[in-house]
């Protein structure tokens, strides 16, 4: 019997629980994914901002030291070990979460939680075994997943979520962003600075339409600058996967004029859904 069963190792997630625990509570929490941290430590904020950094470091090297009399050569991006600088700053975060809970004697579940009545909450493993755990309080901290448009499949090779926009094995030449939110404009700017491509597609006539219309403006004006090509009050109609490219089908809202787009590799970054299927 646990006095508190989370079910979610996310930020919201392993923060209660730890802090729970050290109020003097039986706390386990239960993690579908094998690594703590949810979404943000894995395939969300994290990697993304040490990407972000990467990228940075790169367009610096290559336009802002000239004017302090540095010369820097022929540079070259190594995405694999990009992506492995990535990875080892995923791992040591997700493990820094781990010793947390075995200093805090947090029980960690690896599988799906599900809520199986009042007090019961049942773990289901990939494995397919399956265990009962009993408790006094529940909290639910399950995060959230990507949403995607009808009629796309998302195969995080060519059709990507943002989970896939973070291990692309090469820049892609040419890349398509469905969604003006931050986290594809995030992960647009990285592949933009490393050399591609990067055209994105917002049906709203500004991006990131849920913040502020001047920081949205401004935000605009600078990601043009940097070279990202905005194609806005603009709808997509269809996405076809073809041998080699992915075509875009899309219309202007306003006037209905309609227009097909060639890309390597489409992002889909359309906002997220809440874990919550039974």
């Amino acid at each position: 019997m646990f006095d508190l069963v989370v079910i979610g190792g996310g930020p919201g997630g392993y923060i209660c629980a730890i802090k729970a625990a050290q109020l003097g509570l039986k706390v386990a929490c239960v993690e579908k994914r094998p690594t703590l941290g949810g979404t943000c430590l894995n395939v969300g904020c994290i990697p993304s901002k040490s990407l972000l950094h990467a990228s940075e470091q790169y367009v610096n090297a290559q336009q802002n030291l000239e004017e302090w009399g540095i010369q820097t050569g022929d540079l070259k991006v190594h995405v694999k070990k990009m992506l492995a600088k990535k990875d080892q700053v995923i791992h040591e975060l997700t493990q820094g979460i781990s010793m947390l809970f075995k200093k805090n004697k947090v029980t960690h579940f690896v599988g799906a939680g599900k809520i199986a009545g009042p007090g019961t909450v049942t773990v289901s493993s990939e494995d397919g075994k399956s265990e009962t755990l009993k408790t006094k309080n529940i909290v639910i901290a399950t995060g959230s997943h990507n949403r995607t448009l009808p009629g796309i499949t998302i195969d995080e090779e060519r059709i990507v979520s943002s989970t896939g926009a973070l291990s692309f094995s090469k820049v892609p030449k040419r890349l398509v962003v469905i969604g003006g939110g931050y986290i594809g404009l995030e992960l647009g700017s990285v592949w933009q600075r490393l050399g591609s491509h990067v055209t994105v597609v917002e049906f709203s006539e500004t991006i990131v339409p849920l913040m502020d219309r001047e920081v949205g403006k401004e935000l605009l004006k600078n990601l043009q600058k940097q070279g990202m090509e905005f194609r806005l009050n603009t709808k997509v109609l269809e996405v076809t996967k073809g041998d080699t490219r992915v075509s875009l089908g899309v219309e202007d809202v306003k006037t209905g004029a309609r227009d097909v787009l060639s890309a390597d590799v489409v992002l889909v970054s359309i906002g997220r859904h809440a874990n919550t299927a039974e």
